[in-house]
């Protein structure tokens, strides 16, 4: 029922309602006239185009009860659509909240760890020079297992 999207559902309605009575007429008065012996000879014609009417009618009808079925459910889902794509957003904006604030957590771990190693590394200026003994200290290992811990 493709035709039904270029024309007003009003006209549509209507033109449905008045093949499906015209129909429903033709084919009653058609199973009448063989009473009438002047127009008895057209009863045959009149009960096929009756009845061919009756059933475009019904056909009609019934395409344009689906369309409007169809329309309904494709109004339900753009609104549930709507409610989803409202909700997403919501949902975007505290994961984008959560995001900022862990990435402002690293970088401020980072810069507390940064100062514990740039301080710690004073104190061992002469274990680190050319001919000495290079062991790693403990401080060192220890801010790299507290870098390498989930912040609190």
């Amino acid at each position: 029922m493709w035709m039904l999207h270029f024309l007003p559902d009003a006209v549509i309605l209507w033109a449905c309602n008045i093949v499906l009575l015209a129909g429903i007429l033709l084919t009653v008065t058609a199973f009448f006239i063989q009473r009438i012996p002047v127009i008895n000879q057209y009863r045959l014609p009149a009960q096929v185009l009756g009845i061919a009417l009756l059933v475009a009618g019904v056909y009609w009808r019934g395409g344009y009860a689906v369309e409007q079925e169809w329309r309904e459910r494709v109004a339900e889902v753009e609104a549930r659509v709507a409610a989803a794509e409202a909700q997403s957003r919501e949902a975007n904006t505290k994961i984008v909240t959560k995001v900022v604030t862990k990435t402002q957590v690293i970088r401020t771990r980072g810069e507390d760890i940064v100062k514990y190693v740039d301080r710690e590394i004073v104190r061992y200026d002469e274990k680190f020079a050319r001919g000495g003994a290079c062991e790693i200290p403990q401080e060192f290992i220890k801010a790299h297992n507290s870098a390498a811990e989930a912040p609190k």
